[in-house]
């Protein structure tokens, strides 16, 4: 080559060539995490709420109704237990069901004005980030749980072995993932506050009364064959029974099967209603909606 012929262009360097590294994942994950677990330390409220709620069921619903609804000897009971013992998984996953959606809840706010506006147009894919949210809502909730049933325990109202605070802990992680999955999908659809907060008592008590958390299925079944069709297939009700069986430490593969299913089917469901360029948020002109 002359000196006098002109050089080609050289290719056009990448507008940023910094690489999202794993370091880089993590961090974003614990700011996530730590973020939500103050918000849930400065919240008390929150924290009381979510144990009174189950405390009311299992100290004045279960004792009215101890003698009305007694329980047979089902799996995985080897003998008769008493209702407040039934009952408890239930309120769990009650729990559960409920910090996954008040999780959701906050994800309203802060998609629209708060801080994960900023971090909806980060260089991290929405998976991360959603990803990010589920596990500081499951951690709540896990703290949630276990203290609701260190009150239990004084209630005698426990495992049969010591085990089963260790071996229902995978079991709460799932259901953990699955309700608060429920929950960003159903967050995605909405852009008010008030509008979620209405249609969350559409959700919630349909789902845990057409469920096994307050009586058994072959009592519904006797009762109403298609009722017991609707909680035979309703999500919860698999949340109710694998947490049932985990603090016995045994597995209910078909709910393990439903709940860890639905969990994938409803974390790819968020994933894509939070994609800018095919999901809700573009549609209704979320974050990036502007750019």
């Amino acid at each position: 080559m002359s000196a006098t012929e002109p050089l080609s262009p050289s290719p056009a360097a990448p507008p940023d060539d910094r690489r999202l590294t794993f370091g880089g994942y993590m961090i974003a994950l614990y700011g996530i995490v730590w973020r939500e677990g103050l918000r849930f330390v400065h919240q008390r409220g929150r924290f009381l709420s979510a144990l009174v709620r189950p405390l009311v069921w299992l100290f004045i619903f279960a004792a009215g109704f101890r003698a009305v609804l007694g329980v047979s000897i089902i799996p995985p009971y080897e003998t008769y237990v008493l209702y407040e013992v039934y009952i408890a998984p239930g309120l769990i996953a009650m729990i559960q069901l409920f910090n996954g959606l008040q999780s959701s809840l906050s994800m309203v706010y802060d998609r629209e004005v708060g801080a994960m506006r900023i971090l909806l147009v980060s260089p991290y894919p929405r998976w991360h980030l959603l990803l990010s949210k589920l596990v500081a809502g499951i951690f709540v909730s896990l703290l949630q749980v276990y203290a609701f049933l260190l009150v239990a325990y004084f209630w005698d109202v426990q495992p049969d072995s010591p085990w089963g605070y260790l071996t229902v802990l995978p079991a709460l992680i799932l259901t953990g993932l699955m309700l608060g999955a429920m929950g960003l999908v159903m967050s995605s659809v909405f852009k008010q506050l008030e509008n979620f907060a209405s249609v969350m008592n559409f959700v919630i008590f349909p789902m845990f009364f057409a469920s096994s958390a307050l009586y058994p299925l072959w009592r519904i079944q006797q009762a109403s064959v298609p009722l017991w069709y609707i909680c035979s297939y309703n999500p919860f009700t698999h949340a109710v029974e694998l947490i049932r069986f985990a603090l016995y430490g045994q597995v209910e593969w078909t709910s393990l099967a439903v709940v860890a299913g639905c969990a994938t089917v409803f974390l790819v469901a968020a994933v894509f209603a939070y994609d800018p360029s095919a999901g809700l948020t573009a549609r209704r002109g979320g974050p990036d909606a502007a750019k």
